[in-house]
């Protein structure tokens, strides 16, 4: 099946062809009809399988026929509103806008936090037909009554669990006041969770729900391991193991901005390049950051989790779980920047003693449970509550399973 077959308007058909795309993958086969029937949508699937094209290419094809204004003065009247809950996901959702919409008229424009609000306020004005903006920013701009939502079409919540996560239902509330009932309503998340489940029974009416991959499952395509370390000596092991191995692009997770900090600056006396990317820095900070992985003038990049959802680094291969989160979901969020449309990655976990628990809590959403390995040069103090390897092989040491997996059934 191709994207012709979906009847998309020519003008969308273009740009998705000079973006190379050829097959649908399996969340835009079922969330594009869904869209273009004008229903409701829950949909889920693995990080980096096309979301954005699912929920994109509709909104652009049915924008190409725009109701007209009759009630807008001096008012930017949007159709199409995305949310997302950090300002890097805003950015990759506007620029896939753009590029699927180069050809035809429809404006986008991105708002979010971390910068002046006067450049987007002169982007508003100029007109938008699609705004993607974080809550935050967007309550910013709707406070100076420059955007008209009253004849908006399209409401998306993109990745919704984690706009929960953050904090953000007050901020969703509060804006769902601005727009109008009668509308279209899509949302998308990679993971479901009671909170999401609660959220989409306020939000969508009668939705098609859509779930092409298991829920809260880790992306098949990326080889998962974990090593027993100390916590003493997790920077060393992450040196050696980029040193030693060549690795060139490498995206490492913490859980605080003062070890992305610390880390950062450790590896970089280690000779390996390396920024730091979280919340605290500045908007432009994060993003010459994050321009200088993409382009390789950094070898290391590492960061907090806000940063797991929105960054889209083309053919990343290696991350690393410096320390695991304490949100289990998390878990996968990060693993899901590498193993990206088709491609193949490696997660390395390094787990010291007192993070045994975490990883339990990510076994049981998890369909099966990460082989605990020693790294032959770094094995673990016994006496910080290591069990012993039950075998031993060449190589790697490997410890077996701590037991069955979880009968438990993942949380929904």
């Amino acid at each position: 099946m191709s994207f012709a077959s979906f009847d998309l308007h020519p003008s969308v058909l273009q740009a998705v062809e000079e973006k190379g795309y050829h097959q649908p993958t399996p969340i835009q086969l079922e969330a594009i009809p869904a869209i273009l029937a004008r229903r409701d949508v829950m949909a889920g699937a693995q990080t980096g399988t096309g979301k954005t094209a699912a929920f994109a290419l509709p909104i652009l094809h049915l924008l190409t026929n725009p109701a007209p204004s009759a009630t807008a003065i001096n008012k930017a009247v949007v159709r199409a509103l995305v949310l997302t809950p950090t300002r890097e996901l805003a950015q990759q959702v506007g620029h896939s806008f753009k590029e699927y919409g180069s050809h035809s008229v429809h404006r986008t424009v991105v708002a979010y936090g971390g910068v002046s609000i006067n450049n987007q306020l002169a982007e508003i004005a100029q007109g938008v037909d699609i705004l993607v903006a974080t809550p935050g920013r967007l309550i910013d701009i709707l406070s100076r009554g420059v955007l008209d939502l009253s004849q908006l079409a399209f409401f998306v919540l993109d990745e919704a669990d984690r706009m929960l996560d953050m904090g953000f239902i007050d901020d969703i509330r509060r804006i769902l006041r601005t727009v109008p009932e009668t509308r279209q309503t899509l949302l998308f998340s990679a993971t479901f969770d009671d909170a999401v489940f609660k959220l989409s029974q306020k939000l969508l009416t009668d939705p098609a729900r859509i779930q092409v991959d298991q829920q809260n499952a880790a992306a098949s395509q990326v080889e998962q391991i974990a090593y027993e370390v100390d916590k003493q000596r997790k920077r060393e092991i992450t040196s050696y193991l980029i040193g030693s191995k060549n690795w060139q692009q490498v995206l490492v997770f913490t859980r605080t901005k003062q070890a992305a900090d610390d880390l950062a600056r450790e590896m970089c006396k280690d000779g390996l390049k390396t920024e730091a990317i979280h919340g605290d820095k500045s908007q432009g900070a994060r993003e010459r950051a994050l321009e200088g992985f993409k382009n390789g003038s950094i070898r290391v990049l590492v960061a907090t989790d806000v940063a797991s959802r929105g960054l889209d680094i083309q053919q990343l291969k290696y991350v690393i779980n410096y320390e695991l989160p304490y949100n289990a979901e998390d878990y996968i969020h990060r693993i899901g920047r590498t193993g990206r449309a088709g491609e193949t990655g490696i997660a390395i976990t390094l787990l010291s003693a007192d993070e045994t628990w975490l990883l339990d809590e990510i076994h049981k959403i998890l369909d099966t449970q990460l082989m605990q390995q020693w790294l032959p040069g770094y094995e673990p103090d016994l006496n910080q509550n290591f069990a012993p390897p039950k075998s031993k092989g060449r190589g790697a040491k490997t410890r077996g399973s701590r037991g069955k997996p979880s009968g438990r059934s993942r949380r929904r």
